[in-house]
């Protein structure tokens, strides 16, 4: 029943309260008994609280009635107080039994349901493409290393002049950059396996931010770290775990502006630990959250649109989840959502 109708249902037997007191009034308590009618019927319709109420409004009439004795009022005034006080309460155990309520707030539940759906058709989508352009990026690495120690070889030529060498030179320096790409691509097609142990996350949260504090390169970026005292060990791969983290705050650094402040925290949240990289940098379009996680999809000038996806493969081979969000206000947060204990292990 929704709230109108469940006021509207109130007012009526209030009404109806009223008409029978106003009668019961002017009859000199001959229809006192008749008071119980609105009081047992609001009680089996709203619960305790409109048993109570309409009880209120028919004790009302009772009590100052002139023509009832005190004694009979107060046993009239006490039996419609308990009448509906407790045909209410039981009406609202049956009610309760009938239709039990969700768990949590159900639009976030719904919200959480349809992020899972999303990760799963993502995650199959990843591995198809994994699949499929592995074997591609062997091919393409083997004539790569060949044309690499080709031009290698012609690099030791002191004979060669200034302008033949600057060339072999960009030969060189671009397939060590498109080695680099494979390399992300096959960790991103085919991740190794986690080593898992349980390891406390203190000191992997403090190793991040430390190597992260090398990466800011010259612009003001505060870093902090905020870790709950209830944070449990965490059965992973500490390793990975350093990796994805340390990829998604150097990302962050990035986006930031200077004087900005980048944020590292871990809390338990469920069954599970959270782990969020929250920056108040220039954000991502909305339109584009969703696509974070696909590979060679980038917003930076100079990405290769696989680090993302690879910190998903990662996480997810550990069971865990990796989603990305816009803060209220500017920036992002990516939450790193990993279970306390293994249903596999």
């Amino acid at each position: 029943m929704d709230a109108p109708t469940r006021l509207k249902e109130i007012l009526l037997w209030l009404a109806v309260a009223v008409g029978i007191g106003t009668a019961d009034w002017f009859g000199n308590g001959s229809y006192s008994l008749f008071l119980a009618l609105p009081v047992a019927y609001a009680a089996q319709r709203m619960g305790w609280k409109g048993g109570v109420a309409t009880a209120a409004v028919s004790m009302a009439f009772i009590a100052s009635n002139p023509e009832i004795p005190s004694v009979r009022a107060a046993f009239f005034c006490w039996a419609l107080f308990l009448l509906g006080i407790m045909l209410g309460l039981v009406a609202d155990r049956e009610r309760k039994r009938d239709h039990p309520t969700p768990v949590g707030n159900p639009g976030a539940l719904n919200d959480k349901v349809l992020a899972n759906l999303e990760g799963m058709k993502r995650a199959e989508r990843l591995s198809a493409l994994g699949q499929l352009s592995a074997g591609l990026a062997h091919e393409i690495r083997n004539p790569l290393a060949s044309i690499s120690g080709a031009a290698a070889i012609l690099q030791r030529d002191r004979e060669l002049d200034p302008k033949q060498s600057k060339c072999v030179s960009i030969i060189v320096s671009e397939c060590q950059r498109l080695d680099g790409l494979l390399s992300n691509f096959l960790n991103f097609a085919r991740p190794r396996p986690p080593r898992f142990q349980l390891v406390d996350l203190q000191p992997i949260l403090e190793n991040t931010v430390a190597l992260a504090g090398h990466g800011i390169h010259g612009k003001t970026v505060h870093l902090d770290m905020r870790i709950d005292d209830a944070v449990p060990s965490v059965d992973c791969d500490p390793e990975q775990l350093e990796q994805v983290l340390l990829n998604l705050m150097l990302n962050a650094i990035e986006a930031s502006p200077e004087g900005g402040t980048v944020t590292l925290a871990a809390r338990v949240e469920g069954s599970g630990v959270t782990i969020k990289v929250v920056d108040l940098g220039h954000g991502v379009a909305t339109a584009h959250v969703d696509r974070l996680f696909d590979p060679f999809f980038t917003t930076k000038e100079h990405g290769t649109g696989l680090g993302l996806p690879v910190a998903h493969q990662i996480v997810r081979q550990m069971g865990g989840s990796l989603l990305a969000h816009r803060n209220q206000g500017q920036g992002m947060t990516f939450s790193v959502t990993l279970p306390t204990e293994r249903t596999d292990a």
